[in-house]
């Protein structure tokens, strides 16, 4: 009988020194060369490590206790008749030391170092997952040396794990199976490593990114499956003389490493967990017979589908035959060469996208319900100070005063793709040179338009002033102007996008100083309304004194002309516009013609007036020559009649012998008193 577990064990000391030079190797390369994803696999490559520890112990123990049963046959078959050496049972029993401690071993160290190697993996693996993030976009050092020796320790690797995995089908070194799975992943990773690095030499790095993000995640995989083995391992039915795989043995990677596929890895774990021969079964001779043919015929089918493209509505596909741009295709269903011969993008041509310009909006989840735009209120996450030129500089001597105000402007540009080819192919970036040439363009505008506009843009006055202004009416004049600008630099530089909104609602004054800019606002909207309701009552009075300002300005110049004449003795001059004044004011209407033509009246009533006052006094003399009694008496009655008009008269006649007094009571009474009743009346009641 030979020692067989020593070649297993010398197997296992090389797996287990090569893991330790591997780690060291790529430890020291992942450093040097700031790939993360290589630094990450050295921690892979630890477990490893732990695992050809345990097997190393195991084969050695092994060997141990087969030794010790040599021992044992060779003192069973010795003649001698010593006593000490009587009863085989209890020499087995009294010599047997290795063999309980092997069983020992099996029992409760490879559980527990299983567990101490996926509680590892779990940490570590989470550990690595938090510093991922870190690594995206960081520039490696030297990748095409890291790549050349990563494809050296994958080669050694892949053999190693090769040679372990054709013992591993040996049912005495089984155990081996494990440590030959975790070098064949190493030596999968390190290939694909190699790869990403040599990618990475051409600035290539998305292999890196992605494999920074698989190695912790595979180590946590790795690390929980080991875990759940442990606690499975604990309800497995025990058959007599059946292996029993230990919990570090990966299923996940012996699919890949073990010999005889995938199905029989599958059925080799159903059996081992349940206790019956699934592989026997007549469904499984079936699968497995047709399954390679299935597969193949599944991935050529998939591979074919890749000849078809099915672009949706509103969408464009851009085709590329080996890298060169070959056309572009609308919506439909088109065919074109496999892959890798033919490849298409796809891109959403008629979506309308839009660039936040000035802001930084918050995140869907964080985005409460639309309200309205208050200048004292923050509304995005982030919002950017904009330099624009002040209209005034302060008052006239004041020292300090800039000609520059503050705003912040929130401006999304709305646009969509009217040109793939020249979208995809004139810049590495289109989206980023758009975003660069709004914030351009933005700036620009902001040097040349004012805040608000003039007085005499706003028609007071009534000059023309500038019509772009980002505060007030003149809005929508600089949005458009903006947006042409926009439209003409994105056609420069072949853009291959079409401008279809630019809105400049959102600029308002930083939130910190809203309050005191409305009053400032409310302070000019004051002066502008004295200056309106001032000029509305010019034009009130003027066309209330004339009929229409034009002419009451025409009056006035001729009227100042005339004044000018009069002052200067120019009689020729006043001759001529005397005519002219005079028929100019009496053509004109309002207050004017209502001034003159009371002036007329007047002038006419007057003199009638005093023509017929020079005319009754004649008369008048005339009649008090004829009879001046009766002309005196007549005018004294008259004088009573008109005095007395509306006075009550009474006329009382009496002779001068009458001693009787009459008492007349002139007040009016409109209910008679009981004392007025005569006393008669009184006396018959």
């Amino acid at each position: 009988m030979d020692v067989t577990s020593k070649r297993a064990e010398y197997v296992a000391l090389t797996g287990l020194v090569l893991s330790i030079i591997f780690f060291v190797s790529v430890c020291v390369i992942g450093a040097s060369s700031r790939a993360f994803a290589v630094w990450a696999l050295s921690w892979q490559i630890l477990a490893g490590v732990f695992v050809w520890l345990v097997l190393v112990i195991v084969f050695h123990q092994r060997s141990l206790a087969e030794q010790e049963k040599l021992d044992m046959m060779q003192l069973a078959r010795t003649k001698a008749g010593d006593t000490i050496f009587q009863g085989a049972a209890e020499q087995a029993e009294l010599f047997a030391v290795a063999q309980k401690r092997l069983v020992l071993l099996e029992k409760w160290f490879i559980p527990i170092f299983s567990i101490l190697i996926a509680g590892y993996e779990i940490g570590m693996g989470a550990y690595l997952l938090s510093k991922a993030s870190d690594s995206i976009g960081r520039e490696l050092n030297f990748p095409q040396l890291a790549a050349v020796f990563m494809t050296a320790i994958a080669f050694i690797s892949f053999l190693i794990s090769r040679y372990a995995g054709g013992m591993s089908t040996q049912e005495q070194w089984k155990p081996l199976r494990a440590g030959g799975s975790y070098l064949l992943g190493t030596a999968m990773l390190s290939f694909v490593l190699a790869v990403g690095l040599a990618l990475a030499q051409f600035k290539i790095n998305i292999g890196m990114t992605v494999l920074g993000w698989v190695i912790p995640v595979l180590l946590i995989v790795l690390g929980a499956e080991a875990g759940l083995n442990v606690v499975l391992d604990i309800y497995r039915p025990r058959i007599p003389g059946q292996y029993s795989r230990s919990a570090f043995d990966s299923r996940l990677l012996g699919m890949i490493s073990e010999p005889g596929g995938i199905l029989r890895t599958f059925a080799g774990a159903i059996d081992y967990q349940f206790g019956f021969e699934v592989s026997q079964t007549w469904f499984y001779q079936l699968l497995e017979k047709a399954i390679i043919p299935l597969v193949l015929f599944s991935i050529g089918t998939l591979y074919l589908l890749s000849c078809v493209v099915v672009v949706g509505p509103g969408q464009e596909a851009l085709i590329e035959h080996l890298g060169s741009f070959e056309e572009v295709v609308g919506p439909g269903i088109w065919a074109k060469l496999p892959w890798p011969f033919d490849k298409a993008y796809k891109y959403s041509t008629r979506q309308i996208q839009q660039l936040n310009i000035g802001f930084v909006e918050e995140a869907e989840s964080e985005r409460a319900e639309r309200k309205p735009l208050l200048w004292g209120e923050k509304h995005y996450k982030e919002e950017y100070n904009l330099l624009v030129a002040a209209e005034e500089t302060g008052r006239k001597g004041q020292k300090g005063a800039v000609p520059v105000s503050l705003v912040r402007a929130a401006v999304p540009v709305q646009y969509r793709i009217k040109d793939l080819e020249s979208y995809v192919y004139s810049h590495s970036e289109a989206k980023r040179v758009l975003e660069a040439i709004c914030y351009r363009e933005l700036m620009r505008l902001a040097a040349s338009a004012k805040i608000e506009q003039s007085e005499a843009a706003r028609g007071i006055g009534g000059g023309k002033g500038d019509k772009q202004s980002l505060l007030a009416a003149g809005r929508k004049a600089a949005a458009q102007y903006l947006a042409g600008r926009i439209q003409k630099d994105a056609d420069e530089a072949r853009l291959g996008v079409e401008i279809v909104f630019v809105g400049l609602q959102g600029v308002h004054p930083p939130t910190e100083i809203a309050k005191d800019y409305e009053e400032v606002i409310g302070s000019v909207q004051k002066k502008q309304a004295a200056m309106l309701d001032a000029l509305a009552e010019e034009r009130k009075i003027l066309t209330t004194l004339s009929g229409s300002i034009g002419q009451a300005n025409q009056l006035y110049e001729l009227a100042h002309e005339f004044q000018r004449a009069k002052e200067s003795g120019d009689s020729a001059t006043i001759a001529r516009l005397s005519g002219r004044v005079n028929r100019e004011f009496g053509d004109a209407q309002g207050d004017i013609f209502k001034a003159l033509s009371e002036a007329g009246s007047y002038a006419f009533e007057r003199a009638t007036l005093t023509k017929a006052t020079g005319e009754r006094f004649g008369a008048q003399v005339l009649a008090y020559r004829a009879s001046p009694q009766i002309y005196k008496r007549e005018l004294r009655l008259a004088m009573l009649e008109e005095a007395l008009a509306k006075i009550r008269k009474y006329v009382v006649v009496a002779e001068g012998e009458d001693a009787q007094v009459y008492i007349i009571d002139l007040q009016e009474e409109l209910t008679p008193s009981l004392y007025d009743l005569p006393v008669d009346i009184l006396e018959n009641k």
